[in-house]
């Protein structure tokens, strides 16, 4: 293939693509990041309180329901794939990227329980098909699916800051293997996670050597037996929460296809409600219960002891029901709200005897973002560049397996409805 010329022009031009997709990626990124802060930090400290009042998010949400329910109702594209249905690297053409923009531009910073990673696919694919038409390369349905994908992972690869990443994340979403990709991708995984932790095992208990490419950073705390018994348990009740809720977005999604911008505006107002019981059952701020979760999970991890329990099963409650409602209504991506809540379920289990807090907090990532996204190795690729430790990597892929298992063999609920016209 790689002796063909246009495979070689289509290669050139796709690296040509990752220049302008990233750049708009870039700003699209910094807009939603400043919005955010704009709205939900600084706006409340002008306004004279030390965080966003409890009902602050009623309003905002009252806005985001409106113009999403309006972009889906009217706008070609309608704003976007629904997130209920998981991430897609496809389907979106050029004509559908204002939808996009608007829909992700509004109802993130406003407080949708959404990420920015399923908008990131959607324009990045949409601008490489856009690119090709203003330079009349040729398209066939082969080069659109190719340059379609290119697009999508490099934008991808902004969000996530590493290239790896998105091309992992994207091959996964592709579905270029087809089931047979899982079926031969799953057991390979799950062999090499309990082959490295029977070998992290054995150096730890024996004291020898074998030869290794550690550069010499420091080591946390080695693994136990107290860690994979815990993360046996973690792992499917992590993943039958994320799993559920994925149900309620597939109901949510079902309830919005009539009246939508009535319909989208209630769910909508129901997040709001949401960030108002949690703020008010806490007295912390209603950002907690609202938005993707990304800013709020660097928080938890730096400083667990600051949420009491009470908090963290109320936002695990609230922000679970807010997720379900924005999942299936308001258009955004699955990934950063999945880890939060894995995150949180991991800080709430952490005191329980033989586990720890790093263990406890990747196993929950891990098995929530796996839960979300079907997608067992992006999930743990995902995890572990977050985590940056190479010690938890086998519990990792331990949890990423067992949730994607228990995700599979549960009840998978309706169906996301198709759009009117197909």
């Amino acid at each position: 293939m790689l002796r063909r010329p246009e495979y070689r022009r289509a290669l050139v031009f796709c690296g040509l693509i990752g220049i302008p997709v990233s750049l708009v990626a870039f700003w699209f990124l910094v807009a939603i990041h400043q919005l955010e802060q704009l709205i939900w930090t600084d706006w409340p400290k002008d306004l004279g309180w030390d965080r966003a009042p409890w009902w602050w998010g009623v309003p905002l949400l009252l806005v985001a329901g409106a113009v999403v329910g309006l972009v889906v109702a009217r706008l070609p594209g309608r704003g976007g794939h629904i997130a209920a249905a998981g991430l897609h690297s496809g389907g979106i053409t050029k004509g559908a990227l204002p939808g996009v923009l608007v829909a992700a531009l509004v109802g993130l910073p406003l407080g949708a329980v959404l990420g920015p990673e399923a908008p990131l696919i959607a324009l990045g694919g949409g601008l490489a098909l856009l690119l090709a038409s203003l330079v009349r390369a040729p398209q066939t349905p082969a080069s659109t699916a190719l340059l379609g994908a290119a697009g999508s992972a490099a934008a991808i690869s902004a969000l996530f800051g590493n290239p790896v990443v998105g091309a992992v994340l994207l091959m996964e979403v592709a579905g270029v293997g087809g089931p047979q990709l899982f079926a031969v991708m799953l057991p390979a995984l799950l062999s090499s996670g309990v082959g490295d932790l029977v070998f992290t095992g054995f150096v730890h208990w024996t004291g020898l050597e074998t030869g290794s490419l550690d550069i010499g950073l420091p080591e946390p705390p080695p693994l136990d037996a107290g860690d994979v018994a815990w993360v046996l348990v973690t792992a499917p009740a992590v993943a039958f929460l994320v799993h559920w809720i994925f149900v309620g977005g597939r109901f949510t999604a079902g309830f919005v296809t009539s009246r939508t911008v009535r319909n989208t505006t209630l769910c909508a107002l129901g997040v709001a409600a949401c960030t108002v019981l949690y703020s008010v059952s806490t007295g912390r701020s209603p950002a907690e219960a609202a938005l993707s979760g990304e800013g709020t999970l660097g928080e938890l991890a730096r400083d667990p002891h600051a949420w009491s329990i009470g908090a963290l099963v109320a936002v695990l409650v609230f922000k679970s029901l807010a997720y379900a409602l924005s999942l299936g209504s308001l258009r955004g991506g699955p990934v950063f709200p999945s880890l939060f809540l894995g995150g949180a379920a991991g800080v709430l289990l952490a005191p329980l005897p033989g586990f720890g807090l790093v263990p406890a907090m990747a196993a929950g990532m891990a098995a929530a973002v796996t839960a979300a996204l079907r997608l067992p190795v992006s999930g743990v690729v995902l995890v572990v560049l977050l985590l940056g430790n190479v010690e938890t990597v086998a519990l990792v892929v331990l949890a990423a397996v067992v949730s994607f298992v228990v995700t599979q063999l549960l009840p998978q609920g309706p169906r996301v409805p198709a759009p009117p016209g197909g």
